[in-house]
């Protein structure tokens, strides 16, 4: 057994069983490994971003990491821009990057880099196996990190990889999540008696359908508001789940809705802060005065720490309001936020997942959705563009049972076209959406926002996709995926309606 190889085993003992891979020449003897090691699946990404990404949606999916195969510090650096929204998701994630044989790397070849000074600022874990006989104890260490919901990165010298090796290793039997602090719970309570203006602020697992189910109970005990954050990780929608809405993107429209509140209580959620500074206006959203509690962080008991504070409180099932939902009714006439919005609420089958890179186009989504069928909702944690193909194509994987529906713009959708690639190899059942509205959207309103001036010419064409403009259609059948445009609303809700009840990958362009 060679050290590829007792790696191999040991991720698959660890319950890592799936591998998104893009190899290289210093990967080769992981990759001859896959051959003689049963238990472990790979799905080729075509880029690094891809793979990295797809790592991300799995875990949200599953709760259970995958691995990665990356090409040296090109590749790794490649794959960074996804890792950075993988961060930020908490979604852990087991990266091996080949290296350079050790004994090649003091010839400073083409490829040479410090792979671990790449990796560290997005890795709780950074490793370089040293030799064959420590790869799998390594290995091993890398997978409890990633259990836990970080990502870990193992670099592996080719020498290290096919030397001779004595064995795997066994992984450390995974920790439940951390309780919740008691006293927390018993300050929550008191701020929520006291009977002043008060935001349940939540994300992470407290999205679950039973975590919002209990702050229904909580929101309608004492009054307090319950709201997410503005991006998550996954939420619960749709029919039977109790809807709420996010803190805005827009600063204007978020400070209104946040002046009200004297308490924030945070459930794994951060302050509300601005995605971005802007001139004149604040980056900590929420009013002066305001005090905040934390009920829990990321990796504690976030649903267990809402039963108990339920139960403190005296919240039972009969306390949550009955919600109002909007009427679905299909749409017609021209492609408007709206009655895109009201397709798509249409269309999402029960049980489905919806990965949301939709940004300008998508900011009225929510509302209508609400009154959709029961389904998940993925958003993106870290900011960086081309999140949603890939995510979606993690989510597939893990869920195969599942329809997932990626809602993602043209601009957006260009960094991980790929992704379309791998969908059509693995048959996947996504249905991509795009919205072609030929321009970087976003950044005109941030040209605006940060009080640039009147953007020129110049400035104008780093704004607008077009000269070419993009032939999604075209781009879908290159990548082996059936697409079509649609130019109203009548014509968009016959696709998604198509594209639902069929099988494998398929690509709606949304002309506005």
């Amino acid at each position: 057994m060679n050290g590829a190889e007792s790696l191999v085993r040991t991720l698959v003992q660890g319950g890592v069983k799936l591998c998104f891979a893009n190899p290289g020449t210093s990967e080769m003897h992981f990759v001859a490994a896959l051959d003689r090691v049963e238990g472990m699946r790979c799905v080729l990404g075509l880029f690094e971003g891809v793979v990295s990404g797809a790592a991300d949606g799995y875990f949200r999916m599953t709760g259970r990491p995958a691995a990665t195969l990356l090409h040296l510090g090109p590749g790794l650096a490649n794959a960074l821009a996804n890792l950075h929204n993988a961060k930020k998701a908490n979604s852990g994630i087991v990266n091996i990057i080949g290296q350079h044989a050790t004994y090649h790397i003091d010839y400073n070849a083409p490829l040479t880099s410090d792979i671990e000074a790449l990796a560290r600022p997005m890795s709780a874990f950074v490793r370089t196996s040293p030799d064959a006989e420590s790869v799998a104890r390594d290995g091993a260490a890398a997978i409890a990190v990633a259990r836990q919901g970080q990502i870990a990165s193992l670099i592996l010298p080719a020498d290290t990889a096919w030397n001779q090796a004595d064995g795997i290793a066994e992984v450390e039997p995974a920790e439940a999540g951390a309780s919740y602090a008691p006293r927390a719970v018993e300050e929550a309570a008191r701020v929520l008696r006291g009977g002043e203006p008060a935001l349940l602020l939540m994300t992470g697992s407290a999205l679950s359908a039973h975590g919002l189910e209990l702050a229904a109970r909580i929101a309608g005990k004492t009054g307090c508001q319950v709201m997410g954050q503005t991006y998550n990780p996954l939420m619960a929608r749709g029919r039977g789940r109790f809807a709420i809405e996010r803190i805005p993107y827009v600063i204007d429209q978020a400070l209104p809705i946040l002046q009200q509140f004297r308490h924030i209580i945070l459930v794994e959620a951060s302050d509300p802060v601005a995605f971005f500074a802007y001139p004149n206006k604040p980056s900590l959203l929420k009013p002066n005065g305001c005090q905040v509690h934390r009920l829990t962080a990321h990796g504690e008991r976030s649903v267990a720490a809402l039963e108990a504070l339920a139960g403190v409180l005296g919240a039972k099932p009969h306390d949550a309001q009955p919600q109002p939902q909007m009427a679905l009714t299909p749409p017609s006439g021209a492609l408007t936020p709206a009655a895109i919005a009201m397709a798509i609420a249409l269309a999402i089958p029960d049980n489905g997942i919806v990965v949301d890179e939709s940004i300008t186009t998508g900011r009225g989504f929510f509302p209508p959705t609400a009154a959709a069928a029961p389904h998940d909702w993925l958003q993106n944690m870290g900011g960086s563009i081309g999140f949603s193909p890939p995510v979606a194509t993690g989510a597939a994987v893990a869920c195969p049972d599942r329809k997932v529906i990626c809602l993602v713009g043209d601009g957006s959708a260009m960094y991980t076209l790929q992704s379309l690639w791998t969908q059509a190899r693995e048959r996947l059942d996504v249905t991509t959406v795009v919205f072609a509205n030929r321009n970087y959207q976003i950044l005109r309103g941030e040209f605006a926002g940060v009080e640039a001036g009147a953007p020129g010419q110049r400035a104008l064409d780093m704004l607008s996709i077009d000269r070419p403009t993009l032939d999604w259609v075209s781009l879908a059948k290159g990548m082996g995926v059936e697409g079509r445009a649609v130019h109203s609303a009548e014509q968009l809700c016959a696709a998604l309606t198509a594209a639902v009840a069929e099988q494998g990958p398929r690509l709606i362009e949304v002309v506005m």
